[in-house]
C-alpha cells in the first residue's frame, strides 16, 4: 500500500512522542502489505474499524489514526491522527470525505 502522507504521522509524533514506535511499526506494516479488501486488513489490524468511509486503527492505548482506503488503487490516505479525546469530539466525522 502506498500511504499518503508520512509527513501526517511525523507532525503527529513530534508533538506526542509516545505515539512514534506505533506510528512507525504501523506505516512499516502498511507499506509491506497488499491488501484487497477490509477482511485482509484485519488480519493484520484486528482492531480496526470500519465508519463510513474511513478505516480507523488504534495506535498505541492512546491514539487513534483515520483513513481512507482505496483498495483498488493500493493507496491509504491518512486524513487524521489523533488522540483518544481528540478523537471522542468526533470533529473528524466533519471531514468531506467521512460520508461521500
Amino acid at each position: 500500500m502506498h500511504v499518503i502522507t508520512k509527513s501526517r504521522l511525523v507532525r503527529f509524533w513530534e508533538n506526542h512522542p509516545t505515539s512514534k514506535s506505533s506510528l512507525l511499526l504501523w506505516f512499516r506494516l502498511t507499506t509491506q502489505a497488499h491488501w484487497n479488501n477490509f477482511v485482509e486488513l484485519r488480519q493484520v489490524f484486528p482492531s480496526a474499524d470500519q465508519v463510513k468511509n474511513f478505516t480507523v486503527f488504534d495506535i498505541g492505548r492512546s491514539h487513534r489514526l483515520i483513513t481512507l482506503v482505496d483498495y483498488q488503487y493500493q493507496k491509504i490516505f491518512i486524513r487524521h491522527v489523533l488522540t483518544h479525546a481528540e478523537y471522542d469530539k468526533e470533529d473528524w466525522k466533519k471531514d468531506k470525505w467521512f460520508d461521500n
